[in-house]
């Protein structure tokens, strides 16, 4: 745990939720900790205070000075169930779990910062032999989040072994979907604000719906009821994805025996689950003969958060809305939840929250961990508004500014290096990076000084302003490097025949680029509208 004075701790399931405004974020062994554990903390609130029932229940906890005083109570009830050792029920285990050989395997099955055939880019190498009791906790909810795919061990009395082995059945949930958690100030404010009540038409929910300590412990194979589960959030967010059984001694755990536990479809899941955005699947569609199929929208890790901001906070694709027609995508239910906090007036409109991402991203089919993701966005509530989008609508917009004035740049430097002789992508690649990367702060602190009352259009005016400020100087940084070659150039094929292309050329087709993707900036000698019109001819059209 981080606390809010900059220190960190290990704390027990009590002590989180007694001290829990005095910490300002989880902070585990992985960032992909954070996720599953918050999520552990979310089901045990849910099902202490069996809510919210509705957001009037949900404002009562949030002016509590004490909103998870039930907690302690409840952990007491299902002490046996959260004991990580129990013979008979060990937490988010399977006691008896066995292979026909008795087998017991390395911790590297679970460790997740052990990476399969990265042995080299560990502290730990050459692997895992021996963890604390607290920390194979945390892995162990880990695994069921975000275990790799790929044959994995068979185990005795589970139907699906086959010759000592169980075949792929995907990655552990979160691992399917781009998590995003809201998060405030301190720990306290965070569960809370991912406290979703039941009256807010955010997630579908049954009065079957409880975590896994309280359904009957899992044995071998797949549980018999899937067909209509999960019930509700408390049941998917400890969604038993494995079946494991830690092995240990007096000094701690230093074995693991894992394999398959209950699948999960990821198709159209997004009444169930709050914490992905979602994304309209036309090959679905085909493949199961069905009209309308969405799946998670996944985190792409060479994006910062900010890039994909319109996939978080906006409601659906306009065009599709205007033609009434199923949205192409659809945010996350936990935005859609802090909207209608915002909205209904249970939150001020300037209430800050940051907008965190989580993901991994799987490799040769799925059996091993290629990157891990994690991100985040500061906004004010005001964006979300359901009422007036303006201000949202103007974030989103200054996306694209960038993307248009980074998308600049990168021409720049292609014609650069064409007029040098140099063909290829790289140099293009490179600037663009360059310009996410200069953008990247500017655009973040902008995005966090966004607050109600302001006028988009001066907003987004002034956002102009800095990119192209910054992304001219980019482009000027890029000419002076490019040495005499550019400067003197040479003949280059184009729309109308050959044209010689040198640095100055270059620079006129970026400041026509510039112009037309930040328009409110564009200086009243250079006017956008007219920048293609008088332009010259440029030898390529860019990509």
């Amino acid at each position: 745990m981080l606390r809010t004075d900059g220190s960190t701790a290990e704390l027990s399931l009590r002590q989180i939720f007694v001290q829990a405004g005095e910490i300002r974020r989880l902070s585990g062994d992985l960032p992909t900790q954070d996720f599953p554990l918050m999520r552990l903390l979310l089901a045990i609130v849910h099902d202490a205070v069996d809510g919210p029932k509705d957001t009037e229940q949900w404002a009562d906890l949030w002016e509590d000075e004490a909103p998870f005083a039930s907690v302690e109570g409840y952990l007491d009830t299902h002490r046996e169930r959260f004991d990580l050792l129990h013979p008979a029920t060990p937490f988010f285990q399977t006691a008896g779990l066995r292979t026909s050989k008795g087998e017991v395997f390395s911790l590297n099955r679970i460790v997740a910062d052990v990476p399969n055939g990265d042995a080299f880019f560990t502290m730990r190498f050459p692997g895992a032999d021996r963890i604390t009791f607290s920390e194979a906790a945390r892995w162990t909810v880990h695994a069921h989040a975000y275990d790799t795919s790929g044959i994995k061990t068979g185990t005795v009395g589970d139907p699906r072994a086959k010759a000592g082995k169980a075949y792929p059945q995907g990655v552990g949930w979160a691992g399917s979907i781009g998590g995003v958690l809201a998060e405030g100030n301190t720990l306290r404010e965070t569960l809370l604000l991912n406290l979703i009540a039941a009256d807010a038409d955010v997630v579908r929910t049954t009065g079957q719906d409880r975590p896994a300590w309280r359904r009957e412990p899992s044995g071998p194979g797949a549980a018999a009821d899937l067909a209509r589960r999960p019930f509700g959030v408390r049941d998917l967010y400890t969604w038993q994805s494995r079946r494991l059984r830690l092995h240990f001694d007096e000094q701690g755990v230093y074995g693991v025996l894992l394999t398959y536990g209950d699948p999960l479809s990821v198709q159209d899941r997004q009444a169930q689950e709050p914490m992905t955005g979602w994304r309209r699947s036309p090959a679905q569609e085909k493949k199961l003969g069905r009209p309308l199929v969405y799946m998670p929208r996944e985190h792409d890790p060479s994006r910062a958060a900010w890039r994909g901001l319109a996939a978080l906070i906006a409601p659906r694709d306009q065009d599709t809305s205007a033609r009434n027609e199923p949205a192409n995508a659809l945010r996350p239910g936990i935005v859609h939840w802090l909207a209608h906090l915002t909205t209904e007036r249970f939150l001020p409109k300037d209430t800050m929250v940051r907008l965190r991402a989580y993901g991994a991203v799987y490799g040769t089919q799925q059996s091993v961990t290629e990157e891990i993701t994690e991100d985040g966005v500061a906004v004010a509530l005001a964006l979300l508004h359901e009422a007036d989008r303006r201000l949202g609508r103007c974030a989103i917009d200054a996306v694209a500014d960038a993307d248009g004035a980074v998308k600049a740049l990168g021409n720049l430097a292609g014609d650069l290096a064409r007029a040098a002789g140099t063909e290829g992508d790289t140099p293009r690649s490179t600037a663009l990076d360059l310009g996410y990367a200069a953008l990247d702060g500017l655009y973040r602190t902008w995005l966090a000084s966004l607050a109600d009352g302001d006028d988009p259009q001066q907003r987004r005016a002034e956002w102009q302003r800095t990119a192209r400020g910054e992304v001219r100087a980019l482009g000027r940084q890029l000419i002076a490097q490019a040495g005499q070659k550019a400067w003197a150039g040479r003949l280059v094929s184009g729309p109308k025949g050959e044209v010689w292309l040198c640095s100055d050329y270059a620079a006129q087709w970026f400041a026509t680029w510039l112009n037309r993707a930040l328009p409110l900036a564009a200086p009243p000698a250079e006017p956008a509208a007219d920048a293609e019109a008088s332009g010259p001819e440029h030898p390529k059209v860019p990509a």
